[in-house]
Formats: structure tokens, C-alpha cells, sequence
């Protein structure tokens, strides 16, 4: 099968760097968003570092042997270390980090990776689907029951991250595999996009029209519509 894509990203209208980056294969292989950890001095850093390092270790791997999931793994435990190198060696990015997330399609499957709180999510007969979980203090609090959906989106401790890259201590790297149809639009995004635009909202940009950059620059423009307080990364994946 094969697919229509793009990737974009704006600064929003509060911050002056942009920490996010991202990376679509041109041969439809992978997908990457990269969000630098806000406030911390290096995030422009570590996502630039992260996403560099996954492109690089999923191309030298991609003919081997190795199942795909163990290659995600690897790529992200990869960055994750590369990361801490660059700490070490510029003790005044010693604080940078970074989340990530990763769509891979290889040998007929397709396979995610993701650490922290950007997300991928699947759009399937107008129906929006989070296949990723945040990990976030405010969305283990929520799936163990603590606070409603209601209380979660207002919490002043929902950018709070469980984990993230450029921490020795990465206790998991989430890999998942998951259906991919014909028809299917992936959205794969920063927290820019999420913390200003709700999920219905988001389904109606995904399923306005067939053009991709259209629809990226349409979901771009609504969250600085409600605020842009965040920079804001989408990468687009349509599957024909």
C-alpha cells in the first residue's frame, strides 16, 4: 500500500525557540516527532539529537535480521544514550530532554515506539482513536482512577512526564504493533498540538480533504487559534 504524507512545525506565538523536530522518511518507512523538553536549557538539543539517532540506527538495521520491535527499542535506548553523552559533555545542557514517537512499517506490519507525552493517533471512518498512553504523573493518576477526564485536562501537573530521553534511569520503552487499513490517517504530534486542540477537533481537521499539507497546516492553525502557547509539531501519514 502506499502513502501520502507531511511534516510540520511552528514555534507558536509564545515561545521564541522551536524545541520540537521531526523526520518522514522519504521512502514511507518511518515516521518521527521529537519534542525538546520546555523551560530546560538543551531541549532544542535533545530532540535534534533523538531524531537524528532513530533515523540513522532504523536505516542501518533495516535489512537485517532483527524483528522490528527489538530495532525500535534499540533505536530509542540509542538516542537515549546519545543524549547523555551530549550531557556530559556540555554540563549546561545537563537537564535537556526529550519524548519521542515513532511509527515504523516494515515486513507488512506497522509498529510504534513512543517515551513521554507526544502521541500518535489513528483516524479510521471518522473515528479518532489515542493508540499511544502519556506517560505523564496526570495519565497514570487517570488510568488508576484518581481524577476524571475533566480534572485531567486543567491539572497543573499534566506536562508533568513519568519519563522521558536523556535519563539513565528510562525504566520503559513502549512498543506496540497496531492495524493499519487502507483509508487510515495517522497524526503523530507534540503536546503543542494537544494541550490546545481537543480530539474532536482533531478528527475533523484529519478528515478534512485529501491533502495532506492542508490538513497539517489547518491543525497547526487551530491550535494557535486557542492559544499557541507551545510549539507545535504534526506529521501526517495517509494510507491509500
Amino acid at each position: 500500500m502506499k502513502r501520502r504524507f507531511e511534516g510540520q512545525t511552528d514555534p507558536g506565538l509564545i515561545r521564541t525557540v522551536n524545541q520540537d523536530h521531526f523526520y518522514t522518511d522519504p521512502d514511507e518507512r518511518f515516521f518521527v516527532v521529537a519534542d525538546g523538553m520546555g523551560g530546560h536549557a538543551g531541549g532544542q538539543e535533545a530532540s535534534q539529537i533523538a531524531t537524528d539517532a532513530i533515523r540513522a540506527y532504523l536505516e542501518k538495521h533495516w535489512n537485517s535480521d532483527v524483528d522490528s520491535d527489538a530495532i525500535l527499542k534499540g533505536a530509542i535506548a540509542w538516542a537515549n544514550d546519545l543524549i547523555i553523552q551530549d550531557q556530559q559533555k556540555h554540563p549546561e545542557r545537563a537537564d535537556m530532554g526529550t519524548t519521542a514517537v515513532v511509527v515504523l512499517f516494515r515486513q507488512g506490519k506497522t509498529w510504534c515506539a513512543h517515551v513521554g507525552d507526544s502521541r500518535l493517533y489513528r483516524l479510521r471512518e471518522q473515528k479518532l482513536a489515542q493508540i499511544t498512553e502519556d506517560h505523564t504523573w496526570v495519565a497514570r493518576a487517570l488510568k488508576a482512577g484518581d481524577m476524571t477526564a475533566e480534572e485531567a485536562r486543567s491539572h497543573p501537573w499534566r506536562h508533568v512526564l513519568s519519563q522521558c530521553l536523556g535519563r539513565k534511569e528510562l525504566q520503559k520503552i513502549e512498543i506496540q504493533k497496531f492495524d493499519v487499513q487502507a483509508g487510515d490517517r495517522l497524526l503523530l504530534c507534540s503536546d503543542g498540538l494537544t494541550e490546545e486542540v481537543p480530539d474532536e477537533l482533531i478528527a475533523d481537521k484529519l478528515d478534512s480533504g485529501n491533502d495532506c499539507a492542508l490538513i497539517a497546516q489547518a491543525l497547526i492553525e487551530a491550535a494557535k487559534a486557542n492559544g499557541g502557547s507551545d510549539n507545535i509539531t504534526v506529521v501526517i501519514v495517509c494510507q491509500e
